[in-house]
């Protein structure tokens, strides 16, 4: 089968020769294996481990399209940056790593309808169009299952106005919350459908919405569905409109969420993180047979690069989820620089060999 075949029939759950397999890795692992000799200068990873998948994020959400970043401290090792949605946030220089969180301009809704929600148009400009093509050639070149991705609403509000900001306000003002997530999810589809209609429709949409931390999600069920799903289903009814599956991805602690996320019209969930708290074998049996799984492979296991402790961890898991055809072979996160080659090249090759049917 090809890629394209074959992530199409995981998604529907339907029979295929083999589990699907796709991966995340930290930019400073290819620049490590790269200086290592293992992948040339211009290769990618995609092409040369004959993933299934491949990706595009092609939108810029920044409230102000025009603003400039300012620099406003910077050390050897850090840079803080003031960015166009007016969030302060500290990077590392040295390595890849999430933002530290320093301050929002938007702190409540009068904030929100002050600074940001007036620059929320469907700009073209904030279409990459050029990459979308390149990926979506390529990606047909090489058959594989081509998505378009991005954030959905939870991870559009959080950079505006941070993670306490938003929660309290989902608690204290959950009117000024649900304007953020119809006002973003209204944003998406517009923007969605300007460069469809240029560029063709992708095989399906793949969203990043990191929804939980470790053993607990951000909001209750009740709060999901009364605040983020409406933006969820307004995101997933449009993509589903054009026949398209939609893969959403999520961090920590989500599954007092999934059944909701499930209700939203989601088709696979990815990355089922293990230290977390996330369980793939009690998801697989809880909701099998009407969502595919991509991940919950204890990317720690990966980091002891010893291939016994990757073997226990591949044959406890695979065998069992690969049952109902729904499955695609990822770890729990993303590669870092720590995993030797040898030891993800053999991950693969293991996984798809209790994988194959």
């Amino acid at each position: 089968m090809t890629g394209v075949e074959r992530i199409h029939n995981i998604l529907k759950r339907k029979p295929v020769d083999r589990i699907g397999v796709f991966e995340h890795f930290w930019g400073d692992t290819l620049k490590k294996w790269q200086e290592e000799g293992h992948i040339g200068p211009d290769e990618n990873l995609i092409d040369h481990f004959g993933f299934d998948m491949e990706l595009c994020w092609p939108f810029n959400l920044v409230a102000d399209l025009d603003f400039v970043p300012e620099v406003v401290e910077e050390t050897e090792e850090t840079i803080l940056i003031r960015d166009g949605n007016g969030a302060l946030l500290r990077r590392h220089k040295l390595h890849d790593s999430t933002p530290e969180h320093v301050d929002f301009l938007v702190k409540d809704r009068r904030g929100w309808e002050e600074y940001i929600k007036p620059l929320l148009k469907p700009d073209p400009r904030r279409i990459n169009f050029e990459a979308y093509r390149k990926a979506k050639k390529h990606a047909q070149e090489h058959n594989r299952f081509f998505a378009w991705s991005g954030v959905n609403v939870f991870e559009c509000i959080h950079p505006v106005c941070g993670h306490e900001h938003m929660l309290v306000g989902m608690a204290l003002d959950p009117e000024w919350v649900k304007d953020m997530v119809d006002t973003y999810a209204t944003l998406i589809i517009e923007l969605q459908e300007i460069l469809f209609s240029q560029e063709g429709y992708p095989d399906g949409i793949w969203y990043y919405e990191d929804m939980g931390f470790k053993l607990k999600p951000f909001m209750s069920p009740a709060m999901y569905r009364e605040i983020i799903q409406p933006g969820h289903k307004k995101t997933i009814e449009y993509a589903k409109s054009h026949n398209l599956p939609v893969i959403m991805h999520s961090c920590g602690y989500v599954e007092p969420l999934v059944p909701g996320m499930i209700e939203a019209g989601i088709d696979c969930l990815q990355v089922i993180e293990v230290k977390a708290g996330m369980d793939l074998i009690k998801l697989y049996k809880d909701y099998g047979d009407v969502l595919s799984f991509m991940g919950g492979i204890d990317v720690r296991v990966l980091y002891t690069n010893d291939k016994r402790l990757i073997d226990q961890e591949l044959e406890a898991k695979i065998p069992i989820v690969k049952g109902k055809y729904g499955y695609v072979l990822h770890s729990d996160h993303s590669i870092p620089n720590t995993v030797n080659y040898e030891t993800y090249r053999y991950f693969v090759e293991k996984g798809l060999e209790l994988g194959t049917y």
